[in-house]
C-alpha cells in the first residue's frame, strides 16, 4: 500500500466536557456531611449489613435501599493503589503520584483518593493512612475537602481484614 493510500486506523483527539452533577438523596447527604467535616456511609437496616462509602442509596449486592447512615473514621487502609506517571490534562498534580483505593474504618467498600507525604515506592496494600483536610473555611460539598491521605504509624492490616475494621480502627 502506498503512503498516500495508507489506511487510518485511529486518531488521538483530546475531548473536554463540562457537565453538572446532580446528586441523588444519598450522595447529597454524604456531600452535606463532608461540608461539616464528617465522612458518612450508609447500610441496610441490618446490623451485619455492609457500609458503603460514598453511599449510593442502595446495596449493590441486593439492590435493597441503604437507609441507615453511619459515621466512619477519616482513617483508612490501602486496599490497592497505582502510581501515576502520566500527566492528567487539567490536573495540577505533577506525576508521579499515588492514587489508592482506601477503605475507611467502619466501612466495607473502598473509595479512590490521592495519597501524599509518602515515598511512592513504600506504599503498600494494608498500609494505614489518615485524611489531611483542607482548612475548614475552604470546605465545600466535595470530597476535595480532603487534600489527600498520608501514611500513619500503625501496623499494616492483613489483606483478609481490610474492610472489616470497626470505626474505632485497628485494635491491637
Amino acid at each position: 500500500m502506498s503512503e498516500e493510500n495508507e489506511m487510518i486506523t485511529g486518531i488521538e483527539v483530546p475531548i473536554y466536557l463540562k457537565y453538572n452533577f446532580t446528586a441523588g438523596a444519598a450522595p447529597a447527604r454524604f456531600l452535606s456531611q463532608l461540608k461539616n467535616g464528617v465522612l458518612t456511609g450508609q447500610r441496610r437496616a441490618a446490623p451485619d449489613a455492609q457500609v458503603y462509602v460514598p453511599p449510593r442509596g442502595s446495596c449493590p449486592a441486593t439492590g435493597l435501599p441503604t437507609e441507615e447512615e453511619v459515621n466512619v473514621a477519616d482513617k483508612a487502609t490501602v486496599q490497592s493503589f497505582t502510581i501515576v506517571h502520566i500527566p492528567i490534562p487539567g490536573n495540577a498534580i505533577e506525576p508521579p503520584f499515588v492514587v489508592a483505593n482506601l477503605v475507611a474504618d467502619g466501612a466495607n467498600i473502598s473509595f479512590i483518593h490521592l495519597m501524599s507525604e509518602c515515598d511512592n515506592a513504600e506504599v503498600r496494600i494494608g498500609q494505614r493512612v489518615q485524611a489531611v483536610w483542607k482548612p475548614e473555611e475552604e470546605w465545600d460539598y466535595s470530597m476535595d475537602n480532603i487534600k489527600y491521605f498520608k501514611p500513619i504509624e500503625e501496623p499494616d492490616v492483613p489483606v483478609d481484614e481490610i474492610g472489616k475494621l470497626p470505626v474505632t480502627g485497628l485494635e491491637v
